[in-house]
């Protein structure tokens, strides 16, 4: 049986099993095909396992929409508070020239980045809206490297599904799959509308996942982390693991 074929038959199984009483039939078929989230337990799992199941079959390699310099934001909003504690401030003042971002785990050479070695690398640049789950949203331009490429540098091993991501503000982190690891839009921004990634968006560097909700793309990362499982890496939440839009 084609991919193509084998997709149809999968999503035309969740799509029958939404009718009432008919959502652990829609996790069954999820699990038979390896799409189930870290959140799938409790009363709300097999919604959220028919949510990421059925969206990742039908929007796999779907692409943000990308916007025109004209409608970019005119005051984006930046929320939160950057790290207030000693050893940022350093880094700051430094330009960042200190600063590394760590990319460890299930890679076959681990690796340690700088913010020049980033710059280096071959840049993309999107026009895309940062949607928050609270309610507000703005267009910018980002500008940074694909995910997909400082992964490939470090050597993606066979087995591994997902990333982890972690910020400078160690309470703070999120995983993505790797279809969208791996997708051609998602970035480690450094820049934004023609200059530096401010501070307040999350400078020196950013996870920028234009497919998910605003709290999926996490600010002052420093740490990459590849993996099969997410057991270690999760927590509940009062929002979902996947967060597509």
């Amino acid at each position: 049986m084609s991919s193509l074929s084998r997709r149809k038959l999968i999503t035309a199984g969740l799509v029958s099993t939404t009718g009432a009483g008919a959502l652990a039939a829609a996790a069954r078929i999820a699990d038979r095909y390896g799409l189930i989230p870290p959140d799938y337990g409790g009363i709300y799992g097999p919604g959220e396992t028919l949510t990421y199941g059925t969206q990742r079959l039908l929007t796999r390699t779907s692409l943000a929409r990308e916007f025109s310099p004209s409608q970019i934001s005119k005051s984006p909003f930046a929320n939160g508070r950057p790290p207030t504690d000693d050893a940022f401030k350093s880094l700051q003042a430094g330009g960042f020239a200190d600063w590394r971002l760590e990319v460890n785990g299930m890679v076959a050479r681990p690796r340690s980045f700088s913010l020049a070695d980033l710059k280096s690398f071959p840049a993309s640049s999107q026009i895309t809206q940062l949607t928050c789950e609270e309610g507000w949203c703005f267009i910018a331009e980002w500008t940074g490297v694909t995910l997909r490429h400082v992964l490939q540098l470090a050597g993606i091993l066979p087995q591994a599904r997902y990333v982890v991501y972690f910020s400078i503000q160690q309470r703070w982190w999120h995983s993505i799959d790797m279809d969208d690891a791996l997708h051609p839009q998602t970035l480690l921004t450094y820049g934004m509308n023609g200059a530096e990634l401010p501070v307040g968006h999350g400078g020196p560097l950013r996870v920028r996942v234009p497919r998910q909700l605003g709290y999926k793309n996490v600010k002052f990362v420093n740490r990459l982390v590849v993996t099969d499982n997410l057991d270690k890496y999760w927590r509940k939440s009062s929002y979902s693991w996947y967060a597509g839009i």
